[in-house]
């Protein structure tokens, strides 16, 4: 997640009160106000603050971007400070590149002036700057723009997998993963036994004949197996309380999410072995009829009826993992 910080730089204090309320209902990493209101604005809410002075604050300065010469004075400064603020008076990518690349240890935050420029910055030399600052004093533009930066929202390609294999085990450890976001039918996480090839789970959104909805859950599978988050994977039995989720939609859209509880209890278990693009790939899930996958309709379909020869929605990936980052090397996955 990049940071994303708000420039409440005005001189009427009530009008920068409200722009950093609504930074902090959103989630906005920090803000950076005038000087004096640097206290006032820390009892507004948990929120990282910086009050600046000709453009200083503490562990923090403004620079401008106008000539070979001020790059590499801004590589000096990133030595000396937690946070370097960097406008660019001709938006060039080579300079941010360049910075990128050499800078020491301070956060680049660059400042932006609309939506494409930030999506410029957050991606230049695939990593992107640390985080961007906008003067923005409208509630839906911080909103995309958080979005932007978070990763909030985002887009996975899914494939149409035929099941080749339903194998019930016994009994083992399975995961279920409590998120503090609602979600909706065709909704789920994406799990599997390889960091390549996952399964999209659904959530428990849909009724039972015996157990109620419950429409935060994924019951996600044995503790063994990976769920994919961003750009990362975990093990299912690594999660807990405040981590980050990512929920997907069978269209491939993505949201973020956070979970409220993991709960890892032993019940009787089901191997699911899929082949798709000639990749084979598998997840093993709890042996009950709540528990769903997704079909490339949208459509819930129970572990307890699925068959050999139908469909279901899957991701696969092209690297394999370590430590939950994609490396290229030699590996098999069975």
């Amino acid at each position: 997640m990049k940071e994303i910080w708000l420039l409440a730089l005005g001189e009427n204090w009530e009008d920068e009160k409200e722009k950093i309320k609504d930074a902090i209902e959103i989630g906005f990493t920090g803000v950076v106000v005038r000087k004096e209101f640097e206290d006032l604005a820390k009892k507004l809410g948990r929120i990282k603050v910086f009050g600046v002075e000709d453009g200083v604050g503490e562990n923090a300065i403004f620079f401008e971007i106008e000539s070979a010469e001020d790059q590499n004075k801004a590589v000096e400064l990133s030595e000396k400070f937690d946070y370097l603020f960097l406008k660019f008076s001709d938006w060039k990518v080579i300079p941010l590149e360049n910075l990128i690349a050499m800078k020491k240890k301070a956060k680049l935050i660059a400042i932006v002036n609309d939506l494409d420029e930030a999506k410029v910055v957050l991606t230049t030399l695939e990593k992107g700057a640390d985080g961007i600052a906008i003067a923005e004093d409208r509630r839906e533009m911080m909103r995309r723009y958080y979005e932007l930066a978070s990763g909030e929202k985002g887009f996975v390609e899914l494939k149409r997998a035929k099941i080749v294999e339903i194998k019930p085990l016994g009994v083992g450890d399975r995961v279920c993963i409590d998120t503090v976001t609602l979600m909706g039918v065709g909704e789920g996480m994406l799990v599997g036994n390889r960091a390549g090839f996952m399964f999209l789970v659904a959530s428990e959104s849909e009724e039972s004949e015996y157990v109620s909805s419950r429409p935060f859950r994924v019951n996600a599978g044995s503790v063994n197996a990976y769920i994919k988050v961003g750009d990362r994977t975990k093990y299912l039995a690594e999660l807990k309380a405040g981590d980050s989720v990512e929920i997907v939609n069978y269209k491939g859209e993505t949201r973020r999410s956070y979970v409220g509880r993991v709960k890892i209890e032993k019940r009787p278990l089901i191997l699911i072995r899929a082949v798709a693009n000639g990749e084979e790939g598998t997840v093993i899930l709890q042996n009950a009829e709540t528990i769903k996958l997704v079909n490339p309709e949208g459509k819930h379909v129970s572990v307890a009826n699925l068959k050999e020869g139908d469909e279901v929605l899957v991701w696969i990936g092209e690297k394999a993992r370590h430590f939950g980052v994609g490396i290229d090397e030699f590996i098999i996955e069975r």
